[in-house]
């Protein structure tokens, strides 16, 4: 596959070409490789997407425009988390916003922004709960409302600041699943009362699934969204801090959004990438 974007008023185009378990776009200059862990996660990013999402090509387009080869993988998302916060890889994206006392999973005694440096955020989406179609509200649009509810999350997500320390703080009754897909079976299935993530990723996981059409069809008609969405949740770059040189990485990273968000080429990708698909 091949990926093309605009810089400088000019267009370029870089091709991709399978590496190991991902794809390699090579530049034509002397910087190095940055390995890209990412996940399923459409409509922003997907392997089975008919253009890999819109995301895919703004991380690559970004990236390679200040000279960088890419290689990006799909993996599930803990151990994407994982890998990039061991610095087996360089860059985890999508990210949510990580609080700085969140806790890392893989590193004892480390909070994650220890181990990664957050860029600045580039467009994301909504954060909210689901319910089982016909069951009454439980947000009361307070956090505290919810306490002592059993909620669904995938494991290893970021969700909201407030949440994420209210669900460490045990506040909750949390069951974790490995993905989003799982996620809304959960909540169909009835173990748990409700469900958090951004509402387009959760459906396109069961329209996108290897399930039947009649199963699609009854897990998405069990669907339904509390009244009161939870918040607008922008999107990052999270960057090792084993990979050398992190900290130009990221300064680069951050030029980079920068120009793309002024010129208008980041909305120029959502526009012709997020249209491009018919799910």
């Amino acid at each position: 596959m091949s990926v093309s974007y605009y810089s400088e008023g000019e267009q370029t185009t870089v091709k991709g070409q399978r590496y190991k378990s991902g794809m390699l776009f090579k530049s034509d200059t002397n910087m190095p490789t940055l390995n890209i862990a990412t996940v399923e996660w459409p409509p922003y990013i997907g392997d089975e997407l008919c253009n890999k999402g819109w995301v895919y090509h703004f991380a690559v387009s970004l990236l390679n425009s200040k000279g960088y080869s890419v290689y990006i993988e799909f993996l599930p998302w803990a151990r994407a988390v994982r890998n990039v916060e061991l610095g087996k890889a360089d860059i985890l994206m999508p990210e949510y916003f990580i609080e700085d006392t969140a806790p890392s999973d893989y590193v004892a005694k480390k909070t994650r922004r220890e181990l990664l440096g957050l860029s600045n955020s580039f467009k994301g989406g909504e954060i909210a709960f689901l319910k089982r179609k016909g069951d009454e509200d439980r947000f009361s649009g307070n956090l505290k409302s919810l306490k002592g509810q059993k909620i669904g999350v995938v494991r290893g997500y970021q969700n909201t600041p407030e949440f994420d320390a209210m669900m460490d703080n045990n506040e909750f009754k949390i069951i974790s699943s490995v993905d989003d897909l799982q996620l809304v079976q959960l909540l169909v299935a009835k173990r748990v009362d409700l469900i958090i993530g951004d509402p387009q990723v959760l459906k396109l996981s069961v329209k996108l699934s290897l399930l039947s059409s009649s199963e699609k069809k009854s897990l998405l008609d069990s669907l339904a969204h509390e009244t009161i969405p939870l918040q607008y949740n922008p999107l990052y770059f999270a960057i090792s801090k084993l990979t050398p040189n992190w900290l130009n990485t990221l300064e680069d990273i951050n030029e980079g959004l920068y120009k793309f968000h002024n010129s208008g080429e980041t909305q120029r990708l959502i526009d012709t990438l997020g249209s491009e698909c018919t799910f």
